[in-house]
């Protein structure tokens, strides 16, 4: 069996970058950690929610590379010299990546009650009519 991609569609011009787009976002490993909310502020917004409890904002970093948002996440050990009876959050480090359309912009990142918000907009679709002419050959 033959694998479709969207090549193979002869109506989807110019769409190879979207394919590589969503194989690249397929491989990019994310786990269940740390867990994320997406959610739509309005027609033009979105708000990328991360529960990052016990992290502070120096631990984070939250960088754009070739359309894509990517939130990393690093505790410094400071287990030295304690002893823990039981130890059920973890300091562990994370990334996260969200694949960016164009026209959709990162603006500001809020931390609050150990969440990270970081909001997105994206650019009002312009309508645009364009009128070929047919030369005589």
């Amino acid at each position: 069996m033959t694998k479709m991609t969207l090549a193979s569609y002869p109506h989807m011009l110019g769409f190879e970058q979207l394919e590589r787009l969503l194989e690249r976002t397929a491989k990019s490993g994310n786990e269940g950690y740390p867990p994320f909310n997406i959610e739509q502020t309005s027609d033009y917004s979105y708000r990328i929610t991360l529960a990052v409890a016990g992290f502070a904002e120096s631990d984070l970093s939250i960088t754009v590379e070739d359309r894509q948002l990517v939130i990393r996440g690093r505790q410094a050990d400071d287990s030295e010299g304690r002893v823990f009876l039981h130890r059920g959050i973890a300091a562990r480090q994370f990334q996260r990546s969200f694949v960016l359309a164009d026209g959709v912009d990162v603006g500001e990142a809020v931390m609050e009650n150990g969440l990270l918000h970081v909001d997105l907009t994206r650019a009002k679709p312009q309508t645009v009519v364009q009128t070929i002419s047919i030369k005589k050959g």
